[in-house]
């Protein structure tokens, strides 16, 4: 694997950082989360760049936001009052979205990797968008041409988890993001608007 530069540390994600961070360079960038608002300019700003054949790995700690972040990728490209159950029982949940179909995997209750594949795995990677939370359970079958993104709790950030089943319940608002792209993931968005406000303007009217 090809050493991957460290280009920021800690930055506060504004609507142009996240645009700059997911431009899809081979830097690792880093951005400061402050709260469940910048995280979705986050998801959204991402969800803006998303074809069919991407594949996003969420990671990070039980409570650390993966599941927040996925359902306002999902929200951006369906609607803003789209039901978006955590898939931690299901282990996948699929749907339609304007830029193509959708597969959402928890794999957190997977015990082997090949266990994927009854869940649908191959034509998701090859006729959809794909979003994966806990992406280590995947092992050797991990796509080479992917989008890893990694949240962690912010320090001093209060999270309470569910660890019987995984699922993650009264998370933390205050969040690190990571992100780094591997074999050749491009991931360009257009130029962001200017505020917060116009992100949640565009995100709740683009389905109306």
């Amino acid at each position: 694997m090809t050493e991957r530069k460290d280009a920021s540390a800690n930055v506060p994600a504004g609507p142009a950082e996240v645009a700059h961070a997911l431009s899809g360079t081979s830097e690792t960038r880093r951005l400061a989360l402050a709260d469940e608002a910048a995280t979705t300019v986050a998801a959204a700003a991402l969800a803006r760049t998303l074809r069919p054949g991407d594949v996003v790995l969420l990671a990070g700690p039980l409570g650390a936001g993966k599941t927040t972040f996925a359902r306002a990728v999902i929200r951006t490209l369906t609607s803003a009052d789209e039901e978006v159950p955590s898939p931690t029982f299901t282990l996948v949940q699929t749907y339609e979205t304007t830029a193509g179909p959708l597969w959402h995997f928890d794999l957190y209750r997977l015990c082997d990797p090949e266990e994927v594949f009854e869940l649908g795995w191959e034509d998701a990677v090859t006729g959809g968008i794909v979003l994966v939370e806990w992406p280590d359970r995947l092992g050797r079958l991990c796509p080479a041409r992917r989008l890893e993104l990694t949240l962690e709790p912010a320090a001093g950030a209060d999270t309470e988890t569910g660890t019987e089943t995984g699922t993650e319940t009264e998370e933390g608002s205050r969040r690190l993001l990571t992100i780094q792209a591997f074999g050749g993931a491009g991931w360009a968005p257009p130029p962001p608007p200017s505020s917060l406000a116009d992100y949640s303007a565009a995100s709740s009217g683009r389905h109306q």
